[in-house]
């Protein structure tokens, strides 16, 4: 799916993440990116950037709380470059959209 959040959005750090780090995501949710919700937790998604993972949860109101930063494994960017490989052109994807 894909997650993009209108505005500006407000993002909370409580794990100190680099400032790069936390423009990046905010700069992918303006934008759009690919995202998987968590099965387990509402609200909670795995927010795809080419080389890393963000771990965020978007609150009631629309704060983004962002929890985790991990780089993906050698595989999953394997396979991820597999799939756009054999996409068709015309494909779509499902979209989720935030107008907080």
């Amino acid at each position: 799916m894909l997650l993009r959040l209108n505005g500006d959005p407000r993002i909370e750090d409580f794990w100190n993440h680099p400032p790069e780090s936390v423009e990046r995501l905010r700069k992918l949710l303006r934008a759009g990116a690919p995202a998987r919700p968590d099965p387990r937790r509402r609200d909670f998604y795995e927010v795809d950037d080419s080389e890393r993972v963000f771990y965020i949860h978007i609150t009631p109101r629309g704060r983004v709380l962002l929890l985790a930063i991990w780089v993906k494994d050698a595989s999953e960017t394997d396979a991820k470059a597999g799939r756009l490989a054999g996409a068709s052109a015309g494909s779509q994807e499902a979209a989720l959209v935030h107008g907080f």
